[in-house]
């Protein structure tokens, strides 16, 4: 019967594959085990990794980053991801207020009872109802992103909605809205 690889026994692949390293001291053994202990790999891994590097280095492959520089610039990367969550996180805090500003000024013409001229509806409002065709009222606010203690937004939204009513665009039907155009 003959002997191919795929019918060898795991540990005989093992036994194949296994070389022995003796290092010159026990100094050496702990400080090599430590290196790979930090580096959260084995210390087969560790050993096949820098040996590699160094055959790498020494050929002189194309591409070739030694794994201190890849682990400086993975340092370096996170730092910069970190540095961009944050100004991610204030230029949304940003629009947050712009978007609130906007609205409350969209809003003020549905407000003031003597206002004369061209009143503008909230796009966001019209396209929830044509998209959605029924939305209910207690999540109304959150679908359009608004903050219910923004009591001016809030008033300008519902003057819209009675109006929206009044021309027919909308109907009443209890826990919600339901489009009708």
């Amino acid at each position: 019967m003959k002997n191919t690889e795929a019918q060898k026994s795991k540990t005989e692949t093992i036994k194949e594959r296994a070389i022995y390293v003796y290092l010159p001291s026990h100094k050496m053994v702990k400080k090599w085990k430590e290196l790979a202990k930090n580096s959260k790999v084995s210390i087969s891994k560790f050993v096949i990794e820098h040996v590699e590097n160094s055959l790498s280095q020494e050929i002189g492959e194309d591409g070739f980053i030694p794994r201190a520089e890849l682990l400086e610039e993975i340092r370096k990367l996170r730092e910069e991801n970190k540095e961009l969550k944050k100004r991610n996180k204030m230029l949304d805090t940003v629009i947050d207020r712009l978007e609130d500003e906007l609205r409350t000024y969209r809003v003020k013409p549905f407000l003031e009872d003597e206002f004369r001229g061209i009143r503008k509806y909230e796009k966001d409002l019209i396209n929830l109802f044509k998209e959605r065709k029924e939305v209910r009222k207690d999540e109304l606010l959150e679908l359009l992103g608004i903050n219910p203690m923004n009591g001016e937004i809030v008033k300008g939204i519902n003057k819209q909605i009675e109006n929206l009513e009044r021309y027919g665009l909308i109907k009443d039907i209890g826990r919600g809205w339901k489009w009708r155009a």
